[in-house]
């Protein structure tokens, strides 16, 4: 009978001084070969956003990186409930919107 090797484990190192980012716009594009996202912060009523990170993966982890993005959604609502997404006005508008009097000038 053979015996199953043991497990190898992965010891990951999570610096000090690695900065957070707050993103709240991602920009997903891709290639044969890999995924990239575009993570942005746009704040409320700015004409300019900034990309605050760009992340890189093979279609395949990105696609465990998918399911595993929706179990934790899973898990988040059966704690905290369903998270809601506005449908009209859409979400970028209401969030993003200039009202008429503060739109910006066109150069």
């Amino acid at each position: 009978m053979s015996k199953t090797p043991p497990k190898k484990r992965v010891t990951i190192e999570l610096p000090k001084d690695l900065p957070a980012n707050y993103a709240n716009i991602a920009f997903i594009t891709h290639t044969a070969a890999e995924m990239m996202i575009d993570f942005a912060q746009v704040l409320p009523r700015t004409p300019k956003g900034k990309i605050v990170s760009r992340l890189l993966m093979s279609p395949m982890h990105a696609k465990a990186f998918l399911n595993a993005l929706q179990s934790n959604i899973q898990n988040y609502e059966r704690q905290f409930g369903e998270i809601k997404i506005p449908q009209q006005p859409h979400l970028a508008d209401q969030l993003f919107k200039f009202p008429p009097d503060e739109a910006p000038e066109e150069e």
